[in-house]
């Protein structure tokens, strides 16, 4: 039995992983048309449950030309480039403004602005570019 247990285990947690990451894909996906969800964390979510898993669809999102730059930054550097920290925050405050054009309660106001300024937060404090090492800053030199 406990043989059974072990051969079972390594398969159960990489379909786990697999489904982390299909799952964050999707979200993903949808994050490019709905301005209520960001795609960014998603797909970094989608390559790391990947990297888990599958090497193969991490290193297809890693590839790809639109989301293999945005991996790279962050997984070096924490990095977030200026032009998808200005659309993550429009896209907030318009899913805000639309929000309150639709008369949502004053509770789902309070807690949508909340949950929305600490991820704008969390957004404007990673670096926008990587931080070059002393090595490298005097190298250039």
């Amino acid at each position: 039995m406990k043989r059974v247990l072990k051969t079972l285990k390594p398969h159960a947690e990489d379909t786990f992983w697999h489904f982390i990451g299909f799952c964050a894909l999707g979200l993903g996906f949808l994050g490019v048309a709905l301005p209520v969800l960001p795609t960014t964390p998603f797909v970094i979510l989608a390559a790391f449950a990947f990297g888990k898993s599958s090497p193969r669809l991490q290193a297809y999102l890693e590839n790809n030309k639109v989301f293999g730059p945005i991996i790279a930054d962050w997984q070096e550097n924490g990095a977030i480039a200026t032009r998808f920290k200005f659309v993550s925050i429009m896209m907030m405050a318009g899913a805000f403004a639309l929000s309150v054009g639709l008369s949502a309660p004053v509770p789902v106001l309070f807690v949508q602005a909340a949950c929305m300024t600490l991820a704008a937060a969390f957004i404007l404090s990673r670096p926008a570019r990587p931080i070059p090492s002393k090595n490298q800053a005097t190298a250039s030199q």
